[in-house]
């Protein structure tokens, strides 16, 4: 039987295949699943309000997967109760020419969350040991010392840049930033269906891109990156969780619980009150009450 969804534990290496993009838990259709998500919405909106107003952490979430997978419904679902003062999404495309002039983790520094937010990437740095390392010739637009084409990329290239990836998430988990990573394990025989889907309907021909059709022909490659990557960057501080993808109403209602469960773990707290700051409330009170209408 393939595993489910779960949290990869460091120094556990895990095999993609065994686990099922299809597994739907302990829902067997969508409206208990959207029930449960409804309600732990909920719980997050009252969970995100308390580390606004405490304001001594940030929530880092990451969102890899395949095209199709579904990260942006997942993103536009799960986030629905969220007051927007206090979340931010951002998706990292092809970087830009001054993007390009730093190291590849200069763009992520820079949208980081602030204390008392929620932020969301949508893909990531691991795009820099994903599709870099599926289509090395990539790497030539980094201007790397001593790298000018794909055959001077050294044998421990990605395994320096997942000790970087590592060092840098435990650099801001550190600093009071707590960190999900979520990879959404969808199936070739799923993709293809929505590819077809995005074809076939009038109102999703925006979302069809050929290019990713050619993406597909990497198949094989994708899955062995992100394993790789999977393998090495799960850490106590910054772990992964692979989420089936192949029901987009399960992977909702998965990644709900497991945030909701790490930010009730978190112990976040309200401010708590200075007796002059007490003071100043019961004086703001009275200067209130005695107002004339």
């Amino acid at each position: 039987m393939k595993a489910t969804h779960h949290k990869i534990e460091p120094g556990k290496p895990i095999v993609l295949s065994a686990f099922d993009p299809a597994h739907t838990g302990k829902y067997t259709d969508k409206k208990a699943a959207a029930k449960q998500l409804k309600k732990d919405i909920a719980k997050m909106a009252a969970l995100q309000y308390k580390l606004y107003a405490e304001n001594r952490r940030a929530i880092l979430i990451i969102f890899q997967a395949m095209d199709s997978a579904g990260k942006d419904s997942a993103i536009q679902h799960i986030l629905t109760g969220i007051n927007p003062q206090g979340c931010e999404v951002h998706s990292f495309k092809h970087p830009s020419a001054e993007e390009l002039d730093h190291d590849y983790l200069w763009r992520h520094y820079v949208h980081l969350p602030d204390r008392g937010r929620i932020g969301i990437f949508n893909r990531s740095h691991y795009e820099n040991v994903l599709i870099t390392k599926v289509h090395p010739e990539l790497l030539m637009a980094e201007n790397l010392p001593e790298i000018h084409t794909p055959a001077d990329i050294p044998a421990d290239f990605w395994e320096k840049r997942y000790r970087q990836i590592n060092a840098f998430e435990k650099t801001i988990a550190e600093n009071g930033t707590v960190i999900l990573k979520f990879f959404l394990h969808l199936s070739k025989g799923e993709q293809k269906k929505r590819f077809l889907d995005r074809i076939n309907q009038a109102d999703k021909h925006w979302k069809f891109a050929y290019s990713d059709i050619r993406e597909r022909g990497f198949w094989d490659d994708y899955q062995q990156a992100y394993e790789d990557a999977i393998n090495q960057t799960s850490t106590a501080h910054a772990p992964w969780y692979i989420i089936p993808a192949d029901h987009k109403w399960y992977t909702r209602v998965a990644i709900g619980n497991i945030i909701v469960a790490t930010m009730q773990a978190m112990n976040i707290r309200m401010p708590a009150m200075t007796p002059e700051e007490t003071q100043l409330l019961e004086k703001g009170r009275e200067a209130l009450l005695a107002e004339s209408a």
